[in-house]
């Protein structure tokens, strides 16, 4: 099979080398004058870089010229394999690449045209080979950079997933001392260790999964199902949760800090047991009250961290004397008198108390649910 280059006129090699180092030259300030964020950025490696590649290409096509030989011989695609590979570990794409051989092509076809002209008379026929030997010798190089690039990826990618497996299976496995579980979530991107949201899913949306919350979750996959956990943040508020996992037989659990991610899963597989899955997801904040009366002590944990948080802030005493009156209230169904009654103290007190705790708890003390969980939490308190 006939090559482009081998309808180059053989005499090219003679006309051309001694012009070399000129073209070299010129051919690599005009690829950095046309790229010059990527010079800047990359300083004296990347012109080194540039000219050592623009010097192997040119010396290649010369020695190509009139041969049916291959374009690039293995050790010398590799050159452009390499600087594929360099450009994706700088987060670039093949637009600078590409770009870069455009400007190449362009260029090489007018050195070695005026190399031959300054030689002797050249025909037309001999510039439209020169045009289709550049064009062909420009794309084999394209071809090893996108496939150096391409390679790069890959690996990266791979170490990246990686990477996420670890940072997975440490928090589900928990136990992971700080600096441990800090130093993983930091290799895949997380800005920090904060609390962490469990999503059960089914087996075979762990690669969904994957996808879709790939900046804010990692998931580990296990025999019966798949868990994806989530950084907290806005992805991982219930509204967002609610909409992204809709259809998609998900159990919610509920947001704890990283160290607590095993128990936080595990309330969401008595979750998912107790309810049952369906088209909108179950969030097992919900149902806290119902793990807890089956004596799921992380149920009753996270409820009274739910309900009593607003009350963090007091001094101890303070605290205490709140909600001591708070679960005398409950208890007798509003009565104040009762209330002063069973803490002898005088019913203004009491008054005083409870406007201290509508403002602390707001319309939760309206709220029929939010006061059995009140009443729920007080009583567990007590034993």
């Amino acid at each position: 099979m006939t090559t482009p280059w081998q309808r180059v006129p053989s005499d090219l090699a003679a006309a051309m080398r001694p012009r070399l180092p000129t073209a070299v030259r010129a051919i690599a300030e005009a690829v950095a004058e046309a790229n010059p964020g990527s010079a800047e950025t990359a300083g004296e490696k990347f012109n080194r870089d540039v000219r050592t590649a623009v010097q192997v290409a040119l010396e290649r096509f010369v020695d190509l010229a009139g041969t049916g030989e291959p374009a690039l011989p293995p050790p010398i695609r590799e050159v452009f394999v390499a600087l594929g590979a360099a450009e994706a570990r700088e987060n670039r794409g093949p637009e600078f690449l590409l770009g870069a051989l455009r400007t190449a092509a362009r260029l090489l076809l007018r050195a070695a045209s005026q190399s031959l002209a300054e030689s002797r008379p050249v025909t037309v026929d001999e510039i439209i080979d020169l045009s289709d030997a550049t064009s062909a010798f420009v794309d084999e190089l394209a071809s090893a950079c996108t496939d150096g690039l391409a390679r790069q990826l890959r690996e990266q990618a791979g170490e990246g997933d990686r990477r996420r497996r670890r940072a997975a299976d440490l928090l589900l496995r928990g136990g992971a001392p700080a600096d441990v579980a800090r130093e993983a979530v930091t290799a895949i991107g997380w800005p920090a260790l904060d609390r962490v949201v469990p999503v059960l899913l089914p087996a075979d949306q762990a690669r969904d999964a994957r996808f879709r919350f790939a900046a804010d979750g990692v998931v580990a996959e296990r025999a019966r199902d798949a868990v994806l956990l989530l950084r907290s943040g806005p992805r991982a508020e219930r509204p967002a949760l609610a909409e992204a996992l809709a259809g998609r037989a998900a159990v919610v659990g509920p947001s704890l800090p990283w160290s607590e991610a095993p128990e936080a899963v595990r309330l969401a597989e008595r979750a998912a047991e107790l309810i049952g899955t369906g088209p909108e997801p179950v969030f097992v904040e919900d149902h806290f009250a119902a793990l807890a009366l089956r004596g799921e002590p992380g149920a009753l944990a996270a409820l009274s961290s739910r309900r009593l948080s607003a009350l963090d802030g007091l001094r101890p005493g303070q605290r205490e004397q709140l909600l001591t009156t708070l679960q005398s209230w409950l208890r007798h169904w509003g009565s104040r008198a009762a209330v002063a009654a069973e803490l002898f103290v005088h019913p203004q007190t009491v008054s005083y108390r409870l406007n201290r705790l509508r403002d602390l708890l707001g319309p939760d003390l309206d709220d029929p649910t939010a006061r059995f969980e009140l009443l729920l939490v007080l009583t567990q308190r007590r034993n």
